[in-house]
């Protein structure tokens, strides 16, 4: 589906992909911030914060200014970003102590969350790229962050809500993934990396209520179980990724790329978050290591993308 062009000589904006941004610098982020790196972490928070403000305002701009381009743009997966992204930003507010505005931050997820996801699904079809993937991250986000602040609020309700949507999340995943393109692994622009960060997303969601004390016996067993089941699924997916981007090597910058970063963070997050919970002391370890990954393919995404800026046509007056 073509987006609109903006008229009367408007900016247009960051796309919706440009989500993937947010979430890259938040995940990366929260990572840091659970190996004591707090200082970088801060850095990468500052950057995400700033970023979620720039599409904060050009979906308010779209939707009040543009509605024939919002509308265009909303049916598409990588809308689900603004959602993802809102839900990553506060989780990172709440380790900060501020649950006010993580509360706030979940309140908006879901507020946008229902619109968006029924127009992506609305307009599915056979053969996905990777963002197919984002209901699922998208609902995944949503479950994480409710379950932090069940934790810091003793809300027994929100945990409750966060089960559940773990659970919708999960079925989302089996739905994209029957309409994921397998081509795209070898072909992929970025967004392909998404099949496996959305189970690494509900590996972390897993974690977080393995964790909470409202669930035990075999519920806490449960839980436990799907979460190294999803958190190995990831992991899987990671070396199989990993070995299709070096068999069939995409060196130019695409903005889809940041979706590339965001699973490398988001499932060495996941690793570092499982390991008490579940009791499996070197997903810690193994974590650390493919947080270190995570950082530098973000620092090497910044240059491609500062290179890509650099060589378009144009930027000399």
């Amino acid at each position: 589906m073509e987006v609109p062009v903006p008229d009367r000589g408007r900016p247009a904006g960051l796309p919706p992909a440009a989500g993937a941004a947010v979430l890259a610098a938040g995940i990366l982020s929260i990572g840091l911030h659970l190996i004591g790196q707090e200082l970088l972490s801060l850095v990468a928070l500052g950057i995400a914060g700033l970023l979620w403000l720039v599409l904060a305002r050009d979906f308010a701009a779209r939707l009040i200014g543009d509605r024939g381009r919002f509308r265009a743009e909303a049916d598409t997966p990588a809308a689900l970003t603004a959602v993802a992204a809102t839900t990553v930003l506060g989780c990172r507010l709440s380790m900060l102590g501020w649950q006010g505005a993580a509360a706030a931050a979940l309140a908006l997820a879901t507020v946008l969350w229902p619109g968006l996801l029924l127009a992506v699904v609305r307009h599915w079809h056979r053969r996905m790229p990777g963002a197919a993937f984002l209901v699922c991250v998208a609902t995944q986000g949503l479950a994480v962050l409710a379950a932090v602040l069940a934790a810091a609020d003793d809300a027994d309700w929100l945990a409750r809500a966060a089960l559940a949507a773990f659970c919708l999340g999960l079925l989302l995943y089996g739905a994209a993934l029957v309409r994921f393109d397998f081509r795209e692994v070898f072909r992929g622009a970025g967004d392909h990396w998404v099949a496996g960060g959305a189970l690494a997303i509900s590996a972390l969601a897993g974690s977080r209520l393995t964790a909470s004390p409202v669930w035990t016996g075999w519920a806490h067993t449960t839980l436990r179980t799907v979460t190294l089941v999803a958190l190995a699924l990831s992991l899987v997916w990671y070396v199989v990724l990993l070995a299709a981007e070096l068999g069939s090597p995409r060196p130019r910058y695409d903005i889809r790329r940041w979706a590339t970063v965001f699973p490398l963070g988001m499932t060495a997050t996941a690793c570092l978050s499982a390991a008490d919970p579940t009791g499996v002391a070197w997903l810690g370890q193994a974590g650390e290591l493919l947080l270190r990954i995570a950082v530098a393919a973000w620092l090497l995404t910044f240059v491609m993308f500062v290179a890509a800026h650099r060589r378009r046509p144009g930027r000399r007056r």
